[in-house]
């Protein structure tokens, strides 16, 4: 049971300068924020603190992971984030939504798995960020939540061939049985779908979760962002 669920996770909301400013408001510092325009139409943005600062991810579409060294999301502060001037995330007078998460500060190497990951965990919410490299071969990804995971999203962060959908596991998929046969894709509208190459039909446990050979999960040098909640 979490006493005090609003230091682990929260909700902003704020308007845009055009400029550079610092989003305040939360009782932790953010590993994870996910913004959105309000007032208009753009796409989703999402950084978190393993990938580092300014290197967002569209969770509507399926472009790799795009860098811009000054005008995004240019820090995680101990009580919210500073953006620069970024018109997706910043455009004045446009009124936007950030849903922000705790993990576990710095990322750690991460050895559970047959790949070694980098990790941000908080346990005690249980969600951790978690990157890697893919080898082309099933493999076991170390996630550090203590406990085997519900649900996780894994996207391909570079512009390689897989470079494609975002693949979502979920632990009730199938009616709850051989959910691990099954995934639905976060940026599209499909039905739940059984490929034994995207999660290598094998259920996560309190250390790992599993990756089969499917470009948009595993591919050989392709690298890759997971969010994981237990």
């Amino acid at each position: 049971t979490i006493k005090l669920p609003n230091k682990h996770f929260d909700t902003l909301l704020y308007t845009g300068n055009g400029g550079t400013q610092s989003i305040t408001g939360l009782e932790f510092q953010p590993d994870w924020v996910w913004l959105k325009k309000r007032s208009g139409t753009t796409n989703h943005l999402l950084f978190d603190s393993v990938r580092g600062t300014n290197k967002s991810m569209n969770s509507n579409g399926t472009g790799s992971e795009d860098t811009s060294s000054t005008n995004k999301l240019t820090s995680f502060n101990s009580d919210g984030f500073t953006l620069g001037s970024n018109a997706s995330g910043n455009n004045n007078s446009d009124t936007y939504v950030s849903w922000n998460w705790k993990g576990g500060g710095t990322a750690s190497s991460n050895g559970d798995g047959s790949i070694t990951s980098s990790v941000s965990a908080n346990t005690s919410a249980g969600f951790s960020a978690v990157t890697y490299t893919g080898t082309g071969s099933n493999a076991t990804i170390g996630h550090g939540l203590g406990v085997a995971p519900q649900a996780y999203i894994i996207k391909r962060r570079d512009s390689g061939s897989g470079n494609t959908n975002w693949r979502v596991y979920h632990h009730k998929l199938n009616g709850g049985s051989n959910p691990e046969q099954y995934h639905l894709i976060l940026n599209a509208t499909n039905s739940e779908s059984g490929q034994s190459n995207i999660f290598n039909d094998t259920a996560p446990t309190s250390t790992v979760f599993s990756i089969g050979t499917h470009a948009s999960t595993g591919e050989n040098s392709g690298t890759y962002i997971a969010y994981c909640f237990s």
